[in-house]
């Protein structure tokens, strides 16, 4: 995919891992919507950004279809052409289950798989007129479980397994299909905030690179299910 004009939606992209991607991707020359969940964080991240032009910012809960169909119609309407989908947005709440709280279960179900579903849902149709890609922040929880958090490892799990599926699916419409399963990585996730001590984890950069190489893989190669983890977890 040749990125200069190619125009990108990422959930969730207002920090963290889903903002690192975005300034990969406009340092190619891409136009890059990213939603949050106010206005206000959408427009703090655009301005932090500095790329006026290119970037737009968007409201979306991604728990809501409906939601994720007016941001897509809105970058549709700014710049008429959707290439790139990064589903981004997540939650994680951690507890053993015996007393994890049900409204938490609900929110990372919610957001962490349903939204992916309701984000590809809103962008398929305009994916295939691309013939573009689409992508989903999953997590080495979605392969390896661990205690306190069935929650988490149940909506991870599921995306990893979703994301493959769509991939058989939607390849016959020439989009490309991937999902990413990181470790530990320096973000805003589960109230964290980063600082130099978290030096030793994967950056939000190092993702956006990945997204990057990604989208510039010659068109007959699809690595479908990555994963990546920190080199060093023992300097932490």
């Amino acid at each position: 995919m040749k990125l200069e004009g190619k125009v990108a939606y990422i959930t969730g992209g207002t920090k963290g891992i889903g903002y690192g991607i975005a300034e990969s991707l406009l340092e190619q020359g891409m136009k890059v919507a990213i939603s949050g969940r106010s206005q206000e964080s959408a427009d703090e991240a655009v301005k932090r950004l500095n790329k006026s032009d290119r970037v737009l910012g968007l409201v979306s809960d991604v728990s809501k279809l409906g939601d994720e169909k007016k941001a897509v119609a809105a970058v549709l309407d700014t710049w008429g052409q959707l290439d790139v989908v990064m589903a981004n947005a997540g939650v994680g709440h951690f507890a053993p289950i015996d007393e994890l709280e049900d409204d938490k279960w609900h929110q990372m179900i919610n957001t962490n798989l349903n939204g992916v579903y309701h984000t590809l849902k809103a962008s398929v149709e305009a994916l295939k007129t691309s013939e573009g890609y689409y992508m989903t922040l999953a997590s080495l929880a979605g392969t390896n479980f661990f205690a306190t958090a069935a929650g988490y490892n149940a909506t991870k799990f599921g995306v990893v397994g979703f994301t493959q599926a769509a991939m058989l699916d939607l390849r016959q419409y020439n989009i490309k299909v991937t999902t990413i399963m990181p470790g530990s990585v320096s973000s805003n996730f589960n109230n964290n905030d980063p600082s130099d001590k978290d030096a030793w984890k994967i950056q939000p950069e190092d993702i956006g690179k990945l997204v990057v190489d990604l989208l510039t893989m010659h068109p007959r190669t699809l690595p479908s299910k990555i994963e990546v983890r920190p080199t060093r977890p023992d300097l932490k």
